[in-house]
């Protein structure tokens, strides 16, 4: 328990490093996690309490990293003891370093929580046994406080709903906690609490869960959502004490409650043309909103220019696996209206889904990799990410597969394989694993190549070919912004593969996935 002789309390709230050979980690040096923040934030407005988010994603030059990865804790420790330390468990391929960190903290004496959607079914008895003293089930910004007030001694642990703990050896789990409906309640996200991180583009969202049931993945749930006046709100919060221009909209899918979101970018644009400024954003959403004109119209003077749309494949039969309602032919077409209203689009694609038990579909691997390719080049998407289907904790595929004894052993691949890069169980016959990752690894490949350098020096030069716009300034700036811009996250792109690679090739992870094929 705490101290109760002090005077403040510390709670340090950690965003754990992705692993090192992680897809991601580029793109998150500038941004961070809504969720810790959120909860962060409703602890700073408790008497007594001094509150910080440590984002190992995002330290930049002055923050204390460690030497092989992540955040320096003995520092932290040393210059701001914490009281309490929590844990992000969002991200399945970070618990590795979460458990590792948790036995730093441990070893001090310092009390644990952690949550996160890994942390469901059996992960809730594997976080207790690897040192988190209570693990928050759900969302966290209300049972933080309650579970404070218990810490201190102010309330019965027992009665602090949506935790899990041990007592006495066996795990107690409390009451459900009802799911937050009125987020007015709740204070606004205070980035100001993220040390030591340059934050370049701020999350910020409107709507939690989602209705579409999808078997891969781990949102469930009726949707619930705050006013339009809320998202609002935060963001020119944002404007105003941050000096913010970039924002990503984190809802799972934006354009749910359709008038409200309508109504929500028409105050945005109202907004900033008030305070003559303009601010860019990007949002998740269905493809099929392209049949709504009116709303990708009120989208687009809101200032939202990139749309990230899950596509997930150009194959009908994997496409009828996953529930999707819509064929190749109809997802060019629409793909077609966003790049013709000006959004920058970003294809995601899951390649080598696993077909229901009782189908039947072989089709050969060359021929797969073949029609994402096509796809992709028809589509004119602007930027892609093909990923492996991820067995994620709590969510139906990996029950499915668990029941099909399909899951390799995480003995032979841990958790930090969990990010999509790596093949995680038996794919159909007559694929094997490592072919599928080879496959996806190509289908990228293709689309991220070095040559783009050269691309962007001749865009460079091309620059005064504006002039010829000058019925138009405005037009020309934009055709030849984002042919440099694509041609800039190409060439990343590749850097990201080849950074990848070499990291892959140091962990042998084909020696891991031959022990984990032969033990299933």
């Amino acid at each position: 328990m705490l101290n109760l002789s002090k005077k403040r309390y510390r709670l340090r709230i950690v965003i754990p490093a992705y692993p090192a050979f992680n897809i991601y980690t580029r793109a998150a040096k500038g941004t961070t996690a809504l969720g810790p923040v959120t909860v962060a934030s409703a602890v700073n407005k408790m008497e007594k309490w001094d509150v910080e988010v440590i984002d190992e994603n995002n330290l930049v030059w002055c923050g204390p990293k460690d030497v092989l990865l992540g955040a320096d804790h003995e520092f932290l420790q040393k210059n701001r003891p914490a009281d309490v330390v929590g844990f992000y468990g969002g991200l399945t391929s970070t618990i590795p370093r979460l458990y590792q960190i948790t036995q730093f903290y441990k070893l001090k004496g310092i009390i644990t929580i952690a949550g996160g959607q890994h942390f469901t079914g059996d992960n809730i008895a594997e976080g207790l046994s690897s040192g988190i003293d209570y693990i928050v089930i759900g969302e966290g910004e209300e049972t933080i406080k309650d579970l404070i007030f218990a810490i201190e001694g102010k309330m019965a642990m027992s009665d602090v709903k949506g935790i899990a703990y041990l007592k006495e050896g066996k795990i107690v789990k409390t009451a459900e906690r009802e799911p937050i409906t009125d987020f007015d309640k709740l204070p606004l996200p205070d980035f100001s609490l993220v040390r030591y991180a340059k934050i370049k583009s701020y999350p910020v969202g409107r709507i939690r869960g989602c209705g579409m049931d999808c078997e891969f993945c781990t949102v469930k749930g009726k949707a619930r959502s705050a006013s339009p006046e809320r998202l609002l709100e935060s963001i020119s919060f944002l404007v105003e004490t941050k000096d913010a221009r970039n924002f990503f909209i984190v809802d799972d899918l934006f354009g749910q409650e359709r008038d409200e979101t309508i109504r929500l970018c028409r105050m945005l644009k109202d907004y900033q043309e008030s305070v003559g400024i303009g601010i860019r954003m990007g949002v998740q959403i269905r493809l099929d909103k392209a049949k709504d004109a009116e709303l990708l119209h009120a989208m687009k003077e809101a200032g939202i220019v990139r749309v990230a749309i899950g596509f997930e494949s150009p194959i009908k039969e994997e496409l009828k696996a996953m529930n999707k309602c819509l064929t190749p032919e109809d997802m060019l077409s629409m793909a077609s209206v966003f790049h013709k209203s000006g959004f920058v689009v970003h294809g995601m694609f899951i390649f080598g889904y696993p077909m229901n038990e009782g189908a039947i579909f072989n089709m050969p691997i060359e021929e797969r990799v073949k029609h994402f390719r096509n796809f992709i080049k028809k589509a004119k998407l602007d930027t892609v990410q093909v990923l492996l289907p991820v067995p994620l904790p709590g969510t139906q595929l990996r029950e499915r597969l668990q029941s099909q004894n399909r899951i390799y052993s995480l003995q032979d691949l841990g958790w930090e394989y969990y990010d999509g890069s790596f093949p995680l169980f038996k794919p159909d016959a007559p694929m094997k694993a490592e072919e599928m990752q080879a496959a996806a690894k190509k289908i990228m490949g293709k689309f991220y190549q070095f040559k783009y350098i050269f691309m962007i020096i001749l865009s460079i030069f091309s620059f005064p070919a504006i002039i010829f716009f000058l019925h138009d300034i405005g037009l020309g700036w934009k055709k030849w912004n984002r042919y440099w811009h694509n041609y800039l996250v190409r060439f990343g792109g590749w850097l990201t593969i080849k950074g990848w690679t070499k990291q892959f090739n140091k962990d042998k992870f084909l020696e891991r996935l031959q022990k984990a094929k032969d033990n299933l």
